[in-house]
């Protein structure tokens, strides 16, 4: 347990038991983890520099909505910043993280 962006060494850990469903997809090669939960699509960038976490962050989101759904690379430019949260993740160590977040309901139609 910790709240967003880890400031000290200071966390919560337990141990975790569960069931994960892992899906290869050999045609797809990434940069940087991307992660995906019942409500957001994440893309995550680390970098020493803070600035430069959010670049990589967004540019993988970016890159996410042009290979899954379809979008231009302007359209999904436009998109993150409409609708994209950026997150720091992780501040306490040299490598400094950001996840860029979009909810899934972006794209249910009424």
């Amino acid at each position: 347990m910790q709240g967003d962006g880890e400031v000290t060494g200071t966390a919560l850990e337990t141990s975790l038991r569960g069931t994960f469903e892992v899906h290869v997809r050999k045609s797809v090669r990434l940069k940087w983890p991307r992660a995906e939960t019942p409500t957001h699509y994440i893309a995550m960038g680390l970098h020493e520099d803070l600035d430069e976490a959010a670049r990589l962050a967004v540019r993988e989101l970016v890159e996410f909505l042009v290979a899954e759904k379809k979008l231009s690379k302007d359209d999904a430019y436009m998109l993150c910043s409409l609708a994209a949260s950026l997150r720091v993740t992780q501040a306490v160590d040299a490598t400094k993280g950001i996840h860029a977040i979009l909810e899934k309901a972006v794209f249910r139609q009424n």
